[in-house]
């Protein structure tokens, strides 16, 4: 059965790529035997926490690129938000069609060795890996028939269709069958299976910056009958790359006069550009008071603790108690600059010590968690390993 999963894997390029390796880029995705079982009440809770927090974090978007009431209430600082390169100060004003900002959101969870499930960060920009939590089932149904067979498994085969009932829900034009796109850097990008994977599931062109022109204020796609209008892109492209008449200048990968056709409300980007300022670590630290602040309730699914060292308290906390402590740079996604104390040499330590007393407003600090474990097949048996798991949320109609 390991051979088989082994060649479905490599017949079906199911890969990532990892950066900075010396022993080639892609590499097939690790797949484990043993599944994850949450248990129906279970991810009921979870569910409730998710559609709370992602509630709030579209209210919580809406209100900073508006009135900031927020901000006059005093419920976030000012400067947190408005200094934050993830703060597009260009967006101000703009609401997306349908008022939604997170059309897909994967929420990083972890649970403690106490059992309780904790929010360890939202990722509201472009989160990727839901192709492999589909071809992970797949692979699990042709691995192992019977373990489906036997169990009432929730099926997760509709993502696809949810997602483009989504895109399409935003489509700025109504009553007519609207043009979506997944726009991908390209190749080389980590995540291009999945930006593959899911224009192919969707049934939807995949399509680069190269193949996208703006023209009298509409966004059009080269095809091989004659230019396309296009009306709703998944963009799988950071902000900064989307525009390089509005953002990076040297960008290769977006397409020149996008925003202008976006702020006028002629085509729909999913995610919006300029959530990132959402999923800002730092953010993250008043999630609960935000909970508070915009629905009336106390988060359902709690923080991690953490300390913000942007303020005097937490920095000094931080620096007293390094060796102990997480250290995350609050603008970074998928795990870059992050130090673990626990873990770190005294080298390491000093320089991140540096780090934090030159910039400290761009760090957080949060305990080293005990988390949880699930059984795991490796090597010539089952051993306990560490696991934290990732929902996706797609916001549409609901």
């Amino acid at each position: 059965r390991e051979r088989l999963q082994q060649l479905t894997l490599r017949s079906q390029g199911i890969t990532f790529t990892v950066y900075g390796e010396k022993d080639g880029l892609e590499r097939i995705f690790p797949f484990d035997f043993v599944p994850r079982i949450i248990p129906a009440a279970e991810w009921k809770g979870l569910q409730d926490g998710l559609v709370q927090r992602i509630t709030t974090l579209n209210l919580f978007l809406a209100d900073i690129y508006q009135d900031q009431k927020c901000i006059k209430d005093g419920i976030v600082p000012a400067d947190l938000i408005l200094s934050r390169k993830e703060y597009k100060r260009q967006l101000l004003g703009v609401i997306p069609a349908r008022k939604i900002f997170t059309h897909v959101v994967g929420t990083d969870i972890i649970r403690d060795d106490k059992g309780e499930y904790l929010v360890l960060e939202d990722n509201c920009r472009v989160p990727s890996g839901v192709s492999y939590v589909l071809e992970n089932r797949n692979l699990l149904s042709r691995v192992f028939p019977e373990f489906l067979g036997s169990y009432p498994v929730r099926p997760i085969k509709d993502y696809p269709t949810l997602l483009l009932e989504t895109l399409r829900f935003v489509a700025p034009r109504r009553g007519q069958n609207p043009v979506v796109v997944v726009l991908s850097p390209g190749i080389h990008n980590s995540a291009y299976f999945e930006h593959s994977f899911l224009a192919r599931e969707m049934g939807v062109p995949l399509v680069e910056g190269r193949d996208l022109v703006v023209d009298g204020g509409l966004v059009y796609m080269k095809t091989s009958g004659g230019r396309r209008r296009v009306d709703v892109i998944y963009r799988r492209i950071g902000d900064d790359f989307m525009d390089p008449l509005v953002f990076r200048p040297e960008s290769m990968l977006g397409v020149p006069g996008i925003m202008e056709v976006y702020r006028k409300g002629r085509v729909a980007l999913a995610n919006a550009v300029g959530t990132g300022v959402a999923d800002d670590k730092a953010v993250y630290a008043y999630m609960p008071r935000i909970i508070r602040y915009y629905l009336g309730e106390d988060a359902i699914i709690p923080n991690v603790e953490t300390r913000i060292c942007r303020e005097p308290d937490g920095l000094a906390y931080t620096l007293d108690h390094l060796d102990e402590l997480v250290v995350k740079p609050v603008g970074e996604s998928g795990g870059y600059g992050i130090v673990i104390g626990p873990r770190s040499s005294a080298a390491e330590l000093e320089a991140c010590r540096a780090r934090l007393k030159a910039d400290p407003r761009n760090f957080i600090s949060q305990p080293m968690v005990r988390l949880s474990v699930c059984p795991t097949l490796a090597g010539e048996g089952v051993r306990p390993r560490h696991v934290d798991l990732r929902p996706f949320a797609v916001t549409g109609k609901d």
